[in-house]
């Protein structure tokens, strides 16, 4: 998705004022209800039965921060012990947008990519990933259960990707400036107006679906099901409400540390955001707590998924098995920020407490969580009686919301 830009700090980096500004992500996945991508029909792509002798090489695209060789921060590499382990040289590229990761994997030139859940159901659907044979990816068995043939990874029960992490969009306030505490989304939205000019919202057409959750809770004559699944009148509605909320907005954001500041000085007091940035906005002193709403949140996931025409796949395979491993999986969650997949890695990370901040293991948590996921002409929610607005359409209604 273009224009959706996700973050990828390390930590550290950020908190002493990085000059990283990252630049990425994820347009990720999708409704939590665990069905996979019914309304897809891929190509008829086998799964690759066994592994063979390691090519040598892999050729990767990834999000900031999820291939790190040392060479952004030497404490930070775990592209090494893969490369001496397995004797496959890793060749990674940095993608600023999933539009991009979709791009470069129909040149056949890459063995894997990270893809978020709107460039994954594109790669299915164009038949440039293929599905993924999980018993050769021995870490798998260890993956959280309910990240497991998910919409944005799976197709009918088959396979396409080894999950790599996931993460929620909280609403953050100011305790100082918003009280009461708000319980739910009814803060940026209807009472939006009490914070004319500091509310704070994500700059993505994508964010017309934290409105549809809203507007799921809180107009059920709508029958929204999936804020991913908008008939024209449904959709209607959520720009309507966002339009709305454009004459209270002080910013939207993309980048971390705008919002940080923006807390920092007052400049924004309550909206949404990500929880490796609200620990660092509370790291820098500011008073604010972040959590899920009453009526839960969007969120992302992001998967590893191996192409169809992969000229590397036993060294991609060995990637996929590799980054997911407990020890690495770990390190990459927490210098990105976000929950690991694999349920191991909750044991090796640095931070003993990280999975109980970022709800690595709490089920019902995720539960909650509504990830991303690339609105389509045929409704998500399995509705055949009417034609959903497909993210084409999001985008220009953007432009228009935000004038």
């Amino acid at each position: 998705m273009e224009n959706v830009v996700r973050l990828t700090p390390t930590l550290k980096a950020a908190a002493t004022v990085a000059t990283l500004v990252l630049a990425v992500t994820a347009c990720g996945s999708s409704d939590s209800t665990g069905s996979s991508s019914g309304g897809l029909n891929p190509p008829d792509l086998k799964a690759q039965s066994k592994l063979g002798k390691s090519e040598g090489e892999v050729n990767l695209i990834a999000w900031a921060g999820y291939v790190e060789d040392g060479s952004n921060d030497p404490k930070v590499n775990w592209v090494s012990d893969f490369e001496k382990q397995t004797g496959c040289k890793v060749n990674s590229k940095v993608a600023a947008s999933s539009d991009e990761m979709v791009k470069l994997m129909k040149t056949g030139e890459y063995d894997a990519v990270s893809a978020s859940g709107d460039a994954s159901l594109r790669l299915i659907a164009s038949g440039d990933a293929a599905p993924v044979n999980t018993g050769l990816v021995p870490n798998y068995k260890d993956i959280f259960p309910d990240l497991k043939l998910q919409a944005w990874n799976s197709v009918k029960g088959k396979a396409y990707g080894i999950p790599h992490g996931r993460g929620a969009n909280l609403l953050m306030y100011n305790t100082q400036k918003v009280t009461p505490a708000p319980a739910s989304w009814a803060a940026v939205f209807d009472d939006a107006s009490q914070y004319k000019g500091h509310v704070t919202a994500y700059d993505s057409p994508i964010y017309i679906a934290d409105a549809a959750l809203y507007l799921k809770a809180t107009k059920p004559e709508l029958k929204i099901k999936d804020p991913y699944a908008l008939d024209q009148k449904q959709f209607d509605a959520a720009v309507a409400l966002l339009k709305k909320q454009n004459a209270d907005i002080g910013e939207y954001w993309s980048d971390y540390l705008k919002e940080i500041s923006a807390f920092k000085s007052g400049d924004s007091v309550v909206g949404t955001t990500w929880q490796v940035i609200a620990n660092l906005t509370a790291d820098e002193g500011a008073k604010i707590k972040a959590f899920v709403p009453k009526e839960g949140s969007t969120g992302w996931s992001d998967t590893w998924m191996i192409s169809a025409k992969a000229k590397h796949p036993n060294c991609a395979y060995q990637w996929l098995n590799w980054i997911v491993s407990p020890k690495v999986n770990a390190q990459v969650a927490e210098y990105f920020g976000e929950a690991p997949a694999n349920a191991k890695a909750c044991a090796e990370t640095s931070d003993k407490n990280f999975c109980t901040t970022y709800h690595a293991a709490d089920t019902a948590y995720w539960k909650n969580i509504a990830f991303w996921n690339t609105p389509i002409a045929q409704c998500l929610d399995g509705r055949t009686d009417v034609k959903c607005v497909p993210y084409a359409k999001w985008v220009q209604a953007w432009t228009e919301i935000k004038g």
